[in-house]
Protein backbone atom coordinates (compact mmCIF):
# COMPACT_ATOMS: atom_id res chain seq x y z
CA UNK A 1 0.00 0.00 0.00
CA UNK A 2 2.63 2.48 -1.03
CA UNK A 3 0.26 5.33 -1.70
CA UNK A 4 -1.78 5.04 1.45
CA UNK A 5 1.51 5.18 3.35
CA UNK A 6 2.24 8.52 1.73
CA UNK A 7 -0.40 10.23 3.82
CA UNK A 8 1.00 9.26 7.17
CA UNK A 9 4.62 9.72 6.10
CA UNK A 10 3.88 13.22 4.89
CA UNK A 11 2.61 14.12 8.34
CA UNK A 12 5.88 13.43 10.10
CA UNK A 13 8.89 13.78 7.82
CA UNK A 14 10.13 16.05 5.08
CA UNK A 15 9.38 15.57 1.40
CA UNK A 16 12.91 14.39 0.48
CA UNK A 17 12.81 11.58 3.03
CA UNK A 18 9.31 10.67 1.91
CA UNK A 19 10.53 10.47 -1.69
CA UNK A 20 13.36 8.10 -0.77
CA UNK A 21 11.02 5.77 1.14
CA UNK A 22 8.42 5.67 -1.62
CA UNK A 23 11.02 5.34 -4.36
CA UNK A 24 12.71 2.38 -2.64
CA UNK A 25 9.35 0.65 -2.18
CA UNK A 26 8.53 1.40 -5.79
CA UNK A 27 11.75 -0.17 -7.06
CA UNK A 28 11.27 -3.24 -4.90
CA UNK A 29 7.88 -3.83 -6.48
CA UNK A 30 8.85 -3.01 -10.04
CA UNK A 31 12.13 -5.00 -10.12
CA UNK A 32 14.12 -2.11 -11.61
CA UNK A 33 12.25 -2.22 -14.94
CA UNK A 34 10.26 0.64 -16.42
CA UNK A 35 6.60 0.00 -15.75
CA UNK A 36 3.44 1.98 -15.28
CA UNK A 37 1.27 1.57 -12.22
CA UNK A 38 -2.30 2.67 -12.75
CA UNK A 39 -3.69 3.35 -9.31
CA UNK A 40 -7.42 3.00 -9.61
CA UNK A 41 -10.07 3.57 -7.00
CA UNK A 42 -10.47 6.08 -4.23
CA UNK A 43 -9.82 9.79 -4.35
CA UNK A 44 -6.33 10.30 -2.88
CA UNK A 45 -4.33 13.39 -1.96
CA UNK A 46 -1.89 14.98 -4.41
CA UNK A 47 1.39 13.06 -4.43
CA UNK A 48 4.86 14.61 -4.42
CA UNK A 49 7.78 13.13 -6.36
CA UNK A 50 10.39 14.28 -8.86
CA UNK A 51 7.70 15.50 -11.25
CA UNK A 52 4.00 15.53 -10.49
CA UNK A 53 1.69 16.49 -13.35
CA UNK A 54 -1.77 17.22 -12.00
CA UNK A 55 -3.99 17.33 -15.07
CA UNK A 56 -6.75 19.08 -13.15
CA UNK A 57 -4.50 22.17 -13.02
CA UNK A 58 -1.92 21.54 -15.75
CA UNK A 59 -1.49 24.31 -18.30
CA UNK A 60 -2.56 24.02 -21.92
CA UNK A 61 1.11 23.89 -22.91
CA UNK A 62 1.68 20.81 -20.75
CA UNK A 63 -1.41 19.02 -22.10
CA UNK A 64 -0.40 19.74 -25.68
CA UNK A 65 2.96 18.02 -25.12
CA UNK A 66 1.18 14.66 -25.24
CA UNK A 67 -0.50 15.28 -28.56
CA UNK A 68 2.75 14.38 -30.34
CA UNK A 69 5.23 12.07 -28.61
CA UNK A 70 7.45 11.44 -31.63
CA UNK A 71 10.23 13.54 -30.05
CA UNK A 72 10.57 12.45 -26.43
CA UNK A 73 13.75 14.47 -25.92
CA UNK A 74 11.68 17.61 -26.54
CA UNK A 75 8.88 16.41 -24.27
CA UNK A 76 11.22 15.71 -21.34
CA UNK A 77 13.04 18.99 -21.87
CA UNK A 78 9.75 20.87 -21.69
CA UNK A 79 8.60 19.00 -18.58
CA UNK A 80 11.85 19.85 -16.80
CA UNK A 81 11.45 23.49 -17.79
CA UNK A 82 7.77 23.70 -16.82
CA UNK A 83 8.24 22.02 -13.42
CA UNK A 84 11.74 23.34 -12.63
CA UNK A 85 12.95 19.81 -11.91
CA UNK A 86 15.82 17.80 -13.33
CA UNK A 87 15.01 14.32 -14.57
CA UNK A 88 17.75 11.77 -13.98
CA UNK A 89 17.72 8.69 -16.20
CA UNK A 90 16.54 5.53 -14.35
CA UNK A 91 16.39 7.50 -11.10
CA UNK A 92 13.37 9.73 -11.67
CA UNK A 93 9.66 9.17 -11.40
CA UNK A 94 6.89 11.00 -13.24
CA UNK A 95 3.36 10.95 -11.78
CA UNK A 96 0.30 11.62 -13.90
CA UNK A 97 -2.37 12.69 -11.40
CA UNK A 98 -6.04 12.85 -12.51
CA UNK A 99 -4.92 11.18 -15.74
CA UNK A 100 -8.55 10.68 -16.80
CA UNK A 101 -8.58 14.39 -17.70
CA UNK A 102 -5.87 13.90 -20.33
CA UNK A 103 -6.48 10.60 -22.17
CA UNK A 104 -3.64 11.29 -24.59
CA UNK A 105 -1.18 11.28 -21.68
CA UNK A 106 -2.39 7.81 -20.79
CA UNK A 107 -1.97 6.69 -24.39
CA UNK A 108 1.55 8.15 -24.43
CA UNK A 109 2.59 5.72 -21.69
CA UNK A 110 3.28 3.07 -24.34
CA UNK A 111 6.01 5.21 -25.91
CA UNK A 112 7.27 6.54 -22.57
CA UNK A 113 7.76 3.08 -21.06
CA UNK A 114 9.39 1.77 -24.24
CA UNK A 115 11.84 4.69 -23.99
CA UNK A 116 12.93 3.23 -20.62
CA UNK A 117 14.43 6.41 -19.20
CA UNK A 118 11.96 6.94 -16.35
CA UNK A 119 9.21 5.20 -14.41
CA UNK A 120 5.61 6.37 -14.26
CA UNK A 121 2.58 6.27 -11.99
CA UNK A 122 -0.94 7.18 -13.08
CA UNK A 123 -3.67 8.04 -10.59
CA UNK A 124 -7.27 9.02 -11.07
CA UNK A 125 -10.94 8.25 -10.62
CA UNK A 126 -11.65 4.68 -11.70
CA UNK A 127 -15.08 5.51 -13.14
CA UNK A 128 -13.76 8.42 -15.19
CA UNK A 129 -10.66 6.51 -16.33
CA UNK A 130 -12.89 3.74 -17.68
CA UNK A 131 -15.14 6.27 -19.35
CA UNK A 132 -12.50 8.48 -21.01
CA UNK A 133 -10.96 5.93 -23.36
CA UNK A 134 -12.60 6.90 -26.64
CA UNK A 135 -10.24 7.16 -29.61
CA UNK A 136 -7.12 6.26 -27.62
CA UNK A 137 -4.97 3.15 -27.48
CA UNK A 138 -5.03 1.58 -24.01
CA UNK A 139 -1.39 0.79 -23.17
CA UNK A 140 -0.73 -2.86 -22.36
CA UNK A 141 2.23 -1.71 -20.24
CA UNK A 142 -0.06 -0.65 -17.41
CA UNK A 143 0.16 -2.67 -14.23
CA UNK A 144 -2.93 -1.97 -12.15
CA UNK A 145 -3.15 -1.93 -8.37
CA UNK A 146 -6.31 -1.25 -6.41
CA UNK A 147 -6.31 1.16 -3.48
CA UNK A 148 -8.29 0.85 -0.28
CA UNK A 149 -9.10 3.24 2.55
CA UNK A 150 -6.42 3.20 5.23
CA UNK A 151 -6.97 0.19 7.47
CA UNK A 152 -6.84 0.25 11.25
CA UNK A 153 -3.08 -0.25 11.49
CA UNK A 154 -2.45 2.56 9.03
CA UNK A 155 -4.89 4.77 10.91
CA UNK A 156 -2.92 4.24 14.11
CA UNK A 157 0.34 4.94 12.30
CA UNK A 158 -1.11 8.21 11.00
CA UNK A 159 -1.90 9.18 14.60
CA UNK A 160 1.72 8.51 15.51
CA UNK A 161 0.98 5.20 17.25
CA UNK A 162 3.32 2.46 16.04
CA UNK A 163 3.18 0.49 19.30
CA UNK A 164 -0.44 -0.64 19.42
CA UNK A 165 -0.39 -2.63 16.13
CA UNK A 166 2.65 -4.58 17.34
CA UNK A 167 0.98 -5.27 20.69
CA UNK A 168 -2.26 -6.42 19.04
CA UNK A 169 -0.46 -8.77 16.70
CA UNK A 170 1.48 -10.32 19.59
CA UNK A 171 -1.72 -10.78 21.61
CA UNK A 172 -3.46 -12.34 18.64
CA UNK A 173 -0.57 -14.71 17.90
CA UNK A 174 -0.31 -15.73 21.56
CA UNK A 175 -4.13 -15.86 21.86
CA UNK A 176 -4.00 -13.84 25.04
CA UNK A 177 -6.47 -11.25 26.41
CA UNK A 178 -5.41 -7.64 26.75
CA UNK A 179 -6.86 -7.22 30.22
CA UNK A 180 -9.98 -5.29 31.24
CA UNK A 181 -8.62 -1.74 31.34
CA UNK A 182 -6.46 -2.15 28.23
CA UNK A 183 -9.38 -3.70 26.34
CA UNK A 184 -11.57 -0.68 27.14
CA UNK A 185 -8.92 1.66 25.77
CA UNK A 186 -8.37 -0.45 22.65
CA UNK A 187 -12.11 -0.54 21.95
CA UNK A 188 -12.37 3.22 22.42
CA UNK A 189 -9.52 3.75 19.96
CA UNK A 190 -11.15 1.40 17.45
CA UNK A 191 -14.49 3.18 17.73
CA UNK A 192 -12.66 6.38 16.86
CA UNK A 193 -11.47 4.68 13.67
CA UNK A 194 -15.04 3.67 12.87
CA UNK A 195 -16.14 7.31 13.15
CA UNK A 196 -13.29 8.98 11.30
CA UNK A 197 -12.80 6.18 8.79
CA UNK A 198 -9.86 5.43 6.56
CA UNK A 199 -10.11 8.17 3.94
CA UNK A 200 -6.81 10.08 4.06
CA UNK A 201 -8.49 13.50 3.82
CA UNK A 202 -10.78 12.72 6.77
CA UNK A 203 -7.89 11.42 8.87
CA UNK A 204 -5.80 14.49 8.08
CA UNK A 205 -8.69 16.76 9.08
CA UNK A 206 -9.07 14.91 12.38
CA UNK A 207 -5.33 15.19 13.10
CA UNK A 208 -5.31 18.90 12.26
CA UNK A 209 -8.53 19.97 14.00
CA UNK A 210 -9.72 17.25 16.41
CA UNK A 211 -13.20 18.33 15.31
CA UNK A 212 -15.81 15.75 14.25
CA UNK A 213 -17.99 18.35 12.54
CA UNK A 214 -15.13 19.27 10.21
CA UNK A 215 -14.28 15.60 9.64
CA UNK A 216 -17.91 14.93 8.78
CA UNK A 217 -17.86 17.81 6.28
CA UNK A 218 -14.87 16.23 4.52
CA UNK A 219 -16.67 12.90 4.31
CA UNK A 220 -19.76 14.61 2.89
CA UNK A 221 -17.56 16.13 0.20
CA UNK A 222 -16.20 12.67 -0.67
CA UNK A 223 -19.71 11.24 -0.88
CA UNK A 224 -20.67 14.10 -3.20
CA UNK A 225 -17.73 13.21 -5.44
CA UNK A 226 -18.97 9.63 -5.55
CA UNK A 227 -22.44 10.81 -6.53
CA UNK A 228 -20.97 12.93 -9.33
CA UNK A 229 -19.03 9.95 -10.63
CA UNK A 230 -22.13 7.73 -10.53
CA UNK A 231 -23.96 10.22 -12.74
CA UNK A 232 -21.22 9.98 -15.35
CA UNK A 233 -22.03 6.33 -16.02
CA UNK A 234 -25.71 6.30 -15.04
CA UNK A 235 -27.68 9.46 -15.69
CA UNK A 236 -30.89 7.76 -14.48
CA UNK A 237 -29.74 7.94 -10.86
CA UNK A 238 -30.19 4.20 -10.23
CA UNK A 239 -26.60 3.71 -9.08
CA UNK A 240 -26.96 6.58 -6.62
CA UNK A 241 -30.16 5.09 -5.23
CA UNK A 242 -28.55 1.69 -4.72
CA UNK A 243 -25.58 3.32 -3.01
CA UNK A 244 -27.61 5.62 -0.75
CA UNK A 245 -29.85 2.75 0.36
CA UNK A 246 -27.05 0.58 1.76
CA UNK A 247 -27.52 1.65 5.42
CA UNK A 248 -31.29 1.12 5.25
CA UNK A 249 -30.83 -2.28 3.62
CA UNK A 250 -28.39 -3.46 6.28
CA UNK A 251 -30.72 -2.13 8.96
CA UNK A 252 -33.42 -4.54 7.77
CA UNK A 253 -31.21 -7.43 8.86
CA UNK A 254 -32.41 -9.29 5.78
CA UNK A 255 -30.55 -12.17 4.18
CA UNK A 256 -29.81 -10.12 1.06
CA UNK A 257 -29.89 -6.65 -0.45
CA UNK A 258 -33.50 -6.30 -1.61
CA UNK A 259 -33.11 -4.45 -4.89
CA UNK A 260 -36.85 -4.54 -5.57
CA UNK A 261 -37.51 -2.28 -2.58
CA UNK A 262 -35.13 0.32 -4.04
CA UNK A 263 -35.66 -0.10 -7.79
CA UNK A 264 -39.00 -1.57 -8.79
CA UNK A 265 -39.58 -3.59 -11.96
CA UNK A 266 -35.92 -3.87 -12.90
CA UNK A 267 -34.81 -6.84 -15.00
CA UNK A 268 -32.38 -9.29 -13.43
CA UNK A 269 -29.67 -8.66 -16.03
CA UNK A 270 -29.94 -4.89 -15.49
CA UNK A 271 -29.53 -5.37 -11.75
CA UNK A 272 -26.42 -7.50 -12.25
CA UNK A 273 -24.93 -4.81 -14.50
CA UNK A 274 -25.61 -2.09 -11.92
CA UNK A 275 -24.06 -4.11 -9.11
CA UNK A 276 -21.03 -4.84 -11.29
CA UNK A 277 -20.64 -1.10 -11.93
CA UNK A 278 -20.84 -0.35 -8.20
CA UNK A 279 -18.31 -3.05 -7.38
CA UNK A 280 -15.91 -1.85 -10.07
CA UNK A 281 -16.14 1.72 -8.74
CA UNK A 282 -14.45 0.53 -5.49
CA UNK A 283 -16.96 2.59 -3.50
CA UNK A 284 -18.79 -0.48 -2.22
CA UNK A 285 -17.96 -4.00 -1.15
CA UNK A 286 -20.12 -6.87 -2.36
CA UNK A 287 -20.54 -9.97 -0.23
CA UNK A 288 -22.06 -12.85 -2.21
CA UNK A 289 -24.04 -15.75 -0.84
CA UNK A 290 -22.01 -18.96 -0.97
CA UNK A 291 -24.47 -21.69 -1.93
CA UNK A 292 -22.01 -24.41 -0.97
CA UNK A 293 -19.59 -23.14 1.70
CA UNK A 294 -16.21 -24.67 0.91
CA UNK A 295 -12.74 -23.56 -0.14
CA UNK A 296 -13.99 -22.88 -3.69
CA UNK A 297 -16.76 -20.45 -2.79
CA UNK A 298 -16.00 -18.21 -5.77
CA UNK A 299 -17.25 -20.99 -8.08
CA UNK A 300 -20.64 -21.38 -6.39
CA UNK A 301 -21.56 -17.87 -5.34
CA UNK A 302 -25.06 -16.65 -6.10
CA UNK A 303 -24.74 -13.44 -8.15
CA UNK A 304 -28.37 -12.57 -7.48
CA UNK A 305 -28.07 -12.90 -3.70
CA UNK A 306 -25.69 -10.44 -2.09
CA UNK A 307 -25.14 -7.79 0.56
CA UNK A 308 -23.60 -4.37 -0.02
CA UNK A 309 -21.25 -2.58 2.36
CA UNK A 310 -19.49 0.75 2.04
CA UNK A 311 -15.78 0.67 1.29
CA UNK A 312 -15.20 2.84 4.36
CA UNK A 313 -17.12 2.72 7.64
CA UNK A 314 -16.35 6.37 8.34
CA UNK A 315 -18.24 7.25 5.17
CA UNK A 316 -20.98 4.87 6.28
CA UNK A 317 -21.61 6.83 9.49
CA UNK A 318 -21.96 10.01 7.44
CA UNK A 319 -24.12 8.45 4.71
CA UNK A 320 -26.64 7.32 7.32
CA UNK A 321 -27.42 10.96 8.10
CA UNK A 322 -26.48 12.48 4.75
CA UNK A 323 -29.72 14.46 4.43
CA UNK A 324 -29.57 15.83 7.97
CA UNK A 325 -27.37 18.32 9.76
CA UNK A 326 -24.30 17.04 11.58
CA UNK A 327 -25.91 17.87 14.94
CA UNK A 328 -28.59 15.24 14.24
CA UNK A 329 -26.06 12.48 13.67
CA UNK A 330 -26.38 10.49 16.89
CA UNK A 331 -23.81 7.91 15.83
CA UNK A 332 -20.80 9.98 16.90
CA UNK A 333 -21.96 10.39 20.48
CA UNK A 334 -23.36 6.88 20.88
CA UNK A 335 -20.35 5.12 19.41
CA UNK A 336 -17.83 7.22 21.34
CA UNK A 337 -19.64 6.54 24.60
CA UNK A 338 -20.16 2.85 23.84
CA UNK A 339 -23.93 3.24 23.84
CA UNK A 340 -24.62 2.04 20.33
CA UNK A 341 -27.93 0.18 20.29
CA UNK A 342 -28.29 -3.26 18.79
CA UNK A 343 -30.34 -1.70 15.98
CA UNK A 344 -27.14 0.01 14.82
CA UNK A 345 -25.02 -3.12 15.04
CA UNK A 346 -24.60 -3.27 11.29
CA UNK A 347 -21.91 -0.60 11.68
CA UNK A 348 -19.74 -3.32 13.15
CA UNK A 349 -20.62 -5.67 10.31
CA UNK A 350 -19.55 -3.01 7.81
CA UNK A 351 -16.18 -2.40 9.45
CA UNK A 352 -15.48 -6.14 9.61
CA UNK A 353 -16.26 -6.38 5.89
CA UNK A 354 -13.90 -3.47 5.24
CA UNK A 355 -11.04 -4.96 7.27
CA UNK A 356 -11.39 -8.43 5.75
CA UNK A 357 -11.46 -6.98 2.25
CA UNK A 358 -8.40 -4.78 2.84
CA UNK A 359 -6.50 -7.98 3.71
CA UNK A 360 -7.28 -9.33 0.25
CA UNK A 361 -10.30 -11.50 1.06
CA UNK A 362 -13.29 -11.93 -1.21
CA UNK A 363 -16.46 -11.53 0.83
CA UNK A 364 -18.96 -14.38 1.21
CA UNK A 365 -21.73 -15.25 3.64
CA UNK A 366 -24.10 -18.18 4.07
CA UNK A 367 -27.70 -18.64 5.17
CA UNK A 368 -29.64 -21.84 5.77
CA UNK A 369 -33.00 -22.72 7.22
CA UNK A 370 -33.66 -23.36 10.90
CA UNK A 371 -36.10 -26.24 10.57
CA UNK A 372 -37.54 -25.61 14.02
CA UNK A 373 -38.29 -21.88 13.85
CA UNK A 374 -38.46 -21.65 10.04
CA UNK A 375 -36.13 -18.66 10.20
CA UNK A 376 -32.71 -18.48 8.63
CA UNK A 377 -29.43 -19.07 10.34
CA UNK A 378 -26.82 -16.68 8.97
CA UNK A 379 -23.04 -16.76 9.11
CA UNK A 380 -21.92 -13.19 8.49
CA UNK A 381 -18.63 -13.93 6.72
CA UNK A 382 -16.79 -16.95 5.36
CA UNK A 383 -13.05 -17.02 4.65
CA UNK A 384 -11.31 -19.71 2.62
CA UNK A 385 -8.06 -20.91 4.17
CA UNK A 386 -6.00 -24.05 3.61
CA UNK A 387 -8.79 -25.81 1.67
CA UNK A 388 -11.14 -25.19 4.60
CA UNK A 389 -13.49 -22.38 5.63
CA UNK A 390 -13.44 -20.03 8.61
CA UNK A 391 -16.95 -18.91 9.58
CA UNK A 392 -17.23 -15.52 11.31
CA UNK A 393 -20.20 -14.24 13.29
CA UNK A 394 -20.26 -10.55 14.25
CA UNK A 395 -21.87 -9.21 17.42
CA UNK A 396 -22.20 -5.51 18.20
CA UNK A 397 -22.05 -6.18 21.93
CA UNK A 398 -20.25 -8.46 24.34
CA UNK A 399 -23.04 -11.03 24.19
CA UNK A 400 -21.49 -14.39 23.38
CA UNK A 401 -24.44 -16.37 21.97
CA UNK A 402 -23.64 -17.90 18.62
CA UNK A 403 -26.56 -20.04 17.46
CA UNK A 404 -25.81 -19.60 13.77
CA UNK A 405 -22.16 -20.49 14.26
CA UNK A 406 -23.13 -23.59 16.26
CA UNK A 407 -25.64 -24.72 13.64
CA UNK A 408 -23.14 -24.15 10.85
CA UNK A 409 -20.55 -26.19 12.76
CA UNK A 410 -22.92 -29.13 13.08
CA UNK A 411 -23.80 -29.05 9.40
CA UNK A 412 -20.32 -28.52 7.97
CA UNK A 413 -17.99 -29.77 10.71
CA UNK A 414 -15.56 -31.44 8.29
CA UNK A 415 -15.06 -28.22 6.32
CA UNK A 416 -14.12 -25.87 9.18
CA UNK A 417 -10.58 -24.75 9.94
CA UNK A 418 -11.34 -22.19 12.67
CA UNK A 419 -14.47 -20.46 14.03
CA UNK A 420 -14.57 -16.81 15.10
CA UNK A 421 -17.04 -14.77 17.08
CA UNK A 422 -16.21 -11.08 16.67
CA UNK A 423 -17.53 -8.94 19.51
CA UNK A 424 -16.73 -6.04 21.86
CA UNK A 425 -15.19 -7.87 24.79
CA UNK A 426 -11.69 -9.14 25.45
CA UNK A 427 -10.11 -12.17 23.80
CA UNK A 428 -11.26 -15.54 25.09
CA UNK A 429 -12.21 -19.01 23.92
CA UNK A 430 -15.65 -20.57 24.17
CA UNK A 431 -14.98 -24.22 23.49
CA UNK A 432 -13.45 -24.36 20.02
CA UNK A 433 -14.70 -20.87 19.13
CA UNK A 434 -12.27 -17.95 19.27
CA UNK A 435 -14.07 -14.92 20.70
CA UNK A 436 -12.19 -12.08 19.11
CA UNK A 437 -12.35 -8.37 20.04
CA UNK A 438 -13.16 -6.41 16.92
CA UNK A 439 -9.82 -4.58 16.92
CA UNK A 440 -8.07 -7.93 16.26
CA UNK A 441 -9.96 -8.65 13.03
CA UNK A 442 -7.09 -7.29 10.86
CA UNK A 443 -4.89 -10.17 12.03
CA UNK A 444 -7.23 -13.06 11.20
CA UNK A 445 -5.36 -13.94 8.02
CA UNK A 446 -2.58 -11.40 7.80
CA UNK A 447 0.38 -13.31 6.42
CA UNK A 448 3.23 -11.28 7.86
CA UNK A 449 4.16 -8.39 10.12
CA UNK A 450 3.71 -4.94 8.65
CA UNK A 451 5.71 -1.83 9.45
CA UNK A 452 4.82 1.82 8.84
CA UNK A 453 8.35 2.26 7.51
CA UNK A 454 8.12 -0.30 4.70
Amino acid sequence: KILSMLVLINETIDVVTMLLIVWNAFLQNIKAHAHILSVYGLTIPVLTSYILIDFSTASKNVRELFEDVSDLNYLFLQLQFQYRTDLIERKSLIIFDEVQLCPLARQAIKSLVKDHRYDYIETGSLISIKKNVQNILIPSEERKISMFPMDYEEFLWALGDTTTPVLLQKLFTAQKPAGESMNRKLLRDFRLYMLVGGMPQAIDEYIQTNNFRKVDAIKRDILSLYEDDFKKIDATGKLSLLFDSIPAQLNKNASRYQVSSVLSNERADTILELIAELKDSKTVLVSYHANDPNAGMATNKDLSKFKLFLCDTGLFTTLMFKDKDFTENIIYEKLLNDKLGTNLGYLYENVVAQLLHSNGNELFYHTFMNKTSHHNYEVDFLLAQKNKVCPIEVKSSGYKTHKSLDAFSLKYSDRILQKYLVYTKDFCKDGDIICLPIYMVPFINQSSFRSPFG
